[in-house]
């Protein structure tokens, strides 16, 4: 009986050194050391029963996998790179939402803003051979799925439909200053004038953010001056057009000569879209709104840059309809007028989320297809073209709500952050 027991602790041994010793050659990764004590919860988080809010082991980062023969690693890919990926238990979290970046004016340092049920996260992205998550800004309430970001003047601003979380401003100049890192950092200032919201949209030359989706307004844009960050003022608000649950504001410079450099409003108005000059804060003017076929909800979309065209997502047409991806491209040149001039459908089934345009490129997080980079540069007559993907959720390309969330592609370098729900946080980059 001894002999047994001691063959078998010979034979224990010998098999855990060597799993211990064995290495994956095929992946590039990166270590990180967890220096919280993982019996305590994030600082500022009151939910410590929150199975993501600790991060007791030390976790994987991918580094870069070049896309070859269509895939990078395991990810599905087309002409694009991934640079990093960065899992969410290595932000403590355990779902991502909305992302979003920030260029550091005096630095020139790029870092990507992602949310996540339980916080923010800011990641230097700037070397791709030394990305480095800096600091989390962690929640003071409950947790939540939904939490939307956008930068002005070197501040993040967010909203989220936690119960009480207002408006929270965040000075991202602090991120210069992290000697150790993740650094836990606080919010800055607390706007009460709401209790929650689903989105801010920020116009970034007039220095408004618009809250939509809270109890203020009928769930219409809440209309607040940051031109002093730290020092908001409520400015009235629109409850003209109902609930926006997404929406765009810009200094308008488009071909409608009618309201050039009037400021006007995009909103992404469940059943379709309202348009409103909003230059005048006390008196909001609605200037048209647009529906379309087959309508499940309306959720975001977003302008080319000469304003001349809006394309627009629906979140539920894929389910609702049984259609392939579907974006919806309307014309603007008439804001009196709009109308809906055609649709595109890619090549998946998955359900579209939110989209960016960036020169004549439009930027989507397809949910469960990740990320698709669609030409616009034929707009005019109808021919998008898909021309690049990174899908960051590998199972499937199901009708689900599953896989990226979002995507910010307007980094000078390139690069392309992505928000995945159930993954976390993805680089990706055009190959050179």
């Amino acid at each position: 009986m001894k002999k047994t027991l001691l063959f078998l602790f010979i034979i224990g041994v010998f098999t855990l050194i060597n799993s211990c010793s064995s290495e994956d050659i095929t992946r590039e990764t990166v270590i990180i050391e967890d220096e919280l004590d993982p019996n305590d919860p994030d600082p500022g988080d009151p939910d410590p029963d929150d199975p993501g809010d600790t991060d007791p082991d030390p976790e994987e980062i991918d580094g870069f996998m070049a896309c070859e023969d269509g895939f990078a690693g395991i990810y599905p890919c087309w002409d694009y790179d991934l640079i990093t990926h960065i899992p969410l238990s290595v932000f403590g979290a355990s779902k991502a939402n909305d992302c979003w970046g920030w260029t550091d004016p005096q630095t020139g340092k790029e870092y990507a803003i992602i949310g996540f049920n339980n916080g923010t996260g800011f990641v230097d992205i700037t070397d791709p051979e030394n990305i480095v998550y800096v600091a989390k800004w962690p929640i003071t309430t409950s947790t939540s799925d939904w939490r939307d970001v956008k930068v002005y003047n070197n501040f993040a601003f967010q909203v989220s439909e936690s119960p009480g979380y207002g408006m929270r401003v965040f000075n991202l100049a602090k991120l210069r200053d992290v000697v150790e890192t993740p650094a836990f950092l606080t919010t800055d200032y607390f706007y009460s004038d709401f209790d929650s919201a689903h989105n801010i949209a920020i116009n970034e030359d007039t220095g408004y953010a618009y809250v939509v989706g809270s109890g203020t307004y009928s769930g219409g844009p809440h209309f607040i001056n940051i031109q002093s960050p730290l020092n908001p003022i409520q400015e009235g608000g629109f409850n003209g057009g109902g609930y926006s649950h997404d929406a765009q504001v810009v200094t308008y410079n488009g071909p409608d000569s009618d309201y050039t450099g009037r400021e006007i409003y995009i909103g992404s108005n469940v059943s379709g879209v309202v348009i409103v000059d909003v230059t005048d804060k006390s008196n909001p003017q609605t200037i048209s709104s647009l529906t379309y076929p087959n309508v499940g909800y309306c959720h975001q979309g977003w302008l080319t840059e000469d304003h001349r065209y809006f394309l627009a997502g629906d979140e539920f047409d894929e389910l609702d309809y049984g259609v392939n991806t579907r974006t919806l491209i309307m014309d603007l040149e008439d804001l009196d007028n709009p109308f809906l001039m055609s649709e595109y459908n890619g090549p998946t089934i998955s359900i579209d989320h939110n989209g960016y345009t960036k020169g004549n490129r439009f930027y989507l997080a397809s949910y469960t297809a990740g990320l698709r980079i669609i030409d616009i540069s034929s707009i005019e007559t109808g021919g998008l073209e898909e021309i690049g993907y990174f899908d960051t959720y590998p199972l499937d390309n199901a009708p689900e709500f599953n896989g990226a969330w979002s995507v910010y592609p307007y980094f000078d370098s390139g690069k392309i952050v992505i928000s995945d729900i159930n993954n976390g946080l993805f680089i990706v980059q055009k190959k050179p």
